[in-house]
């Protein structure tokens, strides 16, 4: 009887399912990480809640809610723009 590629003539015998079954989990990993990956790029339950919470953010609640006025916000964003840059400047300073 020939089975699992000629077992008893000196073949692999059963392990000529073992690369098969390493391919089949290495594609099943990979689809799983891919999905949890898409999952947390759509804010999936494993993105972190917190909200940009950079300090110029925070002074534009700040002023947007009425806790400080417009001269106060000018302020310490001047302040802020010194410390910590803003990224949609677009210039060279």
């Amino acid at each position: 009887m020939q089975t699992l590629a000629h077992f008893g003539d000196g073949g692999p015998g059963p392990w000529i399912l073992f690369f098969p079954v390493i391919w089949a989990l290495v594609i099943a990993g990979g689809i799983t990480l891919l999905r949890r990956t898409v999952r947390r790029g759509r804010g999936g339950p494993w993105r972190p809640a917190a909200a940009d919470d950079s300090p110029i953010t925070v002074l534009g609640h700040r002023f947007a809610s009425g806790e400080i006025d417009e001269d106060e916000y000018w302020r310490r964003l001047s302040v802020l723009d010194e410390r910590f840059g803003r990224t949609g400047k677009g210039g060279a300073a």
